[in-house]
């Protein structure tokens, strides 16, 4: 069976990817557009908490945001195989501004009903799934597959540093502005990314690899072919299944629980409170990557990445009881750490395993599982939580998952050959 590859000697180096001249604009700009997403999402669910005060409404955007990662990423990252990659992300940004741009005018006219709410977040979702797996193809074309692996790791720390930065910029520009002129200049964020990538040099038309574009996308039934195609591979449906287990019972369900969670927390003023609780998961994240990347530790390998993913569901178990706003700030933190450390580990492990020729697909089969089963996590953690409450869905879908993880780790390592 297919086995990961060595890591390369560049690993040892610090920030290898960064010394690529297309990947440092990459990585600036996407860190600009995730901080936008992160901005929106701040502001959109403060707004939504205090107008309709509905826990099944924060569950349904955790829902809509990734239930198009669940039926579309496949279809997707087989677009991204076919045309060009830039374009596809390009389509993702407008979608972005046209959500935040949707926000601005029920904020500015106070005509906001919660189906407006719901179509402006399922936009959102559908601009995430054209951005994903076109994302990470793209970034192979820019660096090649000596410095994939620093490169999907510098790009996860990208995301989680737009995540950092959301939080405080999105707090500030609603207390300098409000949230109706912060939702539009948060539109101003997207522009870098969406205008550097008319011109960027990469792609399969710069490098001159033959697309896999020559194949029809074939719709839904490219999901049941991308798994028949990589059945064989264990690297691969290892990393996919740890991350669809990980969507499934947690994901990042409880970010839209966030404004609740720091108001029974009781520590000073809750908005406050609800930043900078946001901020420590990813800035936990954001020093991970940092941390790894200057160290070249934990080079890519399925053991690793499963008991990684187990020490993230004990954080995330004890940040649902924690008993104080410290605690739980200091296990947001450790969380943050140990989930960009992991699942930049499968994203890498997946894509170095993956061949050329339906690279997108499987890339986008793999954002189905790691992002498109957080929908569900949505109903354990959001709508299960109106009925438990918040802090024990939490707590019960963590310790499920650490479970879940165990067995799969365990299956796992009896299965390796002889």
């Amino acid at each position: 069976m297919t086995q990961a590859p060595e890591p390369h000697p560049s690993a040892a180096v610090s920030f290898p990817a960064l010394r690529h001249p297309g990947f440092r604009i990459y990585f600036f700009a996407t860190a600009l557009a995730m901080m936008a997403d992160s901005v929106e999402h701040v502001i959109s669910y403060w707004v939504m908490y205090q107008k309709f005060h509905s826990q099944t409404l924060a569950g349904f955007a955790v829902v809509s945001h990734w239930l198009p990662f669940l039926l579309f990423s496949v279809y997707s990252g087989a677009l991204a195989d076919r045309f060009d990659p830039r374009r596809i992300i390009q389509l993702g940004m407008l979608c972005f501004i046209v959500a935040s741009a949707g926000w601005g005018y029920f904020f500015v006219t106070d005509t906001l009903e919660m189906w407006h709410a719901m179509v402006l977040l399922v936009i959102h979702g559908f601009a995430g799934v054209l951005w994903s797996p076109a994302s990470q193809l793209l970034i192979q074309h820019i660096v090649g597959g000596e410095l994939l692996p620093s490169a999907v790791r510098l790009s996860a720390t990208a995301r989680w540093l737009g995540l950092l930065m959301g939080p405080a910029v999105g707090s500030v520009i609603m207390l300098a502005a409000g949230p109706t002129f912060g939702i539009f200049i948060n539109i101003l964020f997207y522009l870098p990314l969406l205008l550097w990538l008319w011109k960027a040099p990469y792609g399969p038309r710069f490098s001159g690899a033959k697309a896999a574009g020559a194949r029809a996308v074939r719709g839904f039934s490219e999901i049941w072919q991308t798994m028949r195609a990589i059945s064989g591979n264990r690297t691969i449906v290892s990393m996919t299944l740890l991350a669809g287990g990980a969507s499934l019972f947690v994901g990042n369900a409880y970010q839209a629980q966030m404004p609740e969670f720091a108001e029974h927390l009781g520590h000073g003023d809750a908005g406050v409170a609800y930043s900078m609780l946001l901020a420590a998961d990813a800035a936990g994240a954001l020093i991970a990557g940092v941390t790894l990347e200057a160290r070249g530790l934990l080079q890519p390998k399925p053991r690793t990445a499963f008991i990684l993913a187990m020490l993230w569901c004990c954080a995330i178990g004890g940040f649902a009881i924690a008993p104080s706003y410290p605690i739980a700030f200091t296990l947001l933190f450790v969380a943050g750490f140990l989930q960009l450390a992991f699942s930049a580990m499968g994203q890498t492990l997946v894509q170095l395993n993956a061949p050329p020729d339906i690279r997108g697909r499987v890339i986008g089969l793999y954002a189905m599982s790691s992002l498109g089963m957080r929908a569900f996590a949505g109903v354990t953690v959001g709508i299960l939580g109106s009925l438990i409450g918040i802090h024990w869905s939490l707590a019960l879908s963590a310790m499920a998952l650490l479970a879940i993880t165990a067995c799969l780790l365990a299956f796992t390592m009896g299965s390796r050959p002889r």
